[in-house]
């Protein structure tokens, strides 16, 4: 599996060198799928300490937008990159789409081309409250499949990427680490990617684990599930799974503090 290491000592984590905490959502802050008590708890805890949280999901806009205005972040990013939704004011596209009806005409037609080698496959729940990816189910799908849709994408002109719940088809150049680094420079600019820690669990969160940009980065402890299938990878680990883990990684932030 390689090096897997534990959450770090101080210095990783030591204020004033973390000012943003960028996090992804599904199987990092949930518990089999839910939010619990500890999870707002430990983002209240956060705040607190005047740190500030931002959800970086793949999640549809139509969810994000209601988790940015009901939890206590900063804001939230949905669709991978997409569009960002700040605490007070007006959603903000990421990537540049001059059409989105084209858009998703365009994404829908990539999906049928997916449906006539897979026709199985059918568009999630929350795909129509979709702006600039489109979204269908995991379920059913093995690794090889994964592997070969990918290629069929890049081959059509289309970023494939998955996580922990859904697959993602989206524009080239969209993705987590490049919507959270305009998302930085727009809201949080005298802050450097250097003093943000990012954290995740998937594949779909694997941009926020290059060092190059997010040298701070985490994964929690499920992220060892897809160790193998990542070519960046996060600096350190938790001991613990899904939310157990961001409450690890609160604890040691609290601490540094």
């Amino acid at each position: 599996m390689g090096e897997v290491q534990s959450i770090p000592t101080p210095g990783f984590l030591d204020f004033p060198a973390v000012k943003l905490l960028a996090t992804d959502m599904d199987g990092t802050l949930t518990r089999q799928g839910k939010f619990t008590a500890a999870l707002l708890q430990g983002l209240e805890r956060l705040q607190a300490a005047g740190l500030p949280v931002v959800i970086v999901t793949g999640r549809s806009a139509g969810w994000v937008n209601g988790l940015a205005h009901y939890l206590p972040v900063a804001g939230a990013m949905a669709e991978n990159g997409g569009i960002y939704f700040p605490k007070a004011g007006p959603s903000e596209p990421l990537i540049e789409i001059p059409d989105l009806v084209a858009h998703r005409q365009q994404l829908q037609g990539a999906f049928a081309h997916l449906q006539r080698r897979w026709p199985q496959l059918q568009a999630s729940d929350d795909n129509r409250f979709r702006l600039t990816d489109w979204t269908f189910d995991l379920t059913g799908l093995t690794q090889a499949n994964l592997d070969e849709m990918a290629q069929l994408c890049q081959t059509l002109g289309w970023g494939f990427t998955y996580s922990t719940v859904q697959c993602h088809l989206y524009k080239p150049g969209q993705s987590k680490a490049a919507g959270l680094q305009r998302m930085v420079q727009g809201h949080f600019a005298d802050i450097s990617t250097t003093e943000v820690i990012t954290l995740g669990d998937s594949p779909n969160d694997e941009s926020m684990f290059d060092p190059a940009i997010f040298p701070r980065s985490v994964g929690v402890a499920n992220v060892k599930d897809y160790w193998q299938r990542l070519s960046h990878r996060p600096a350190y680990v938790t001991q613990s799974a899904e939310v157990a883990g961001f409450l690890e990684l609160v604890d040691a932030l609290i601490t540094g503090l």
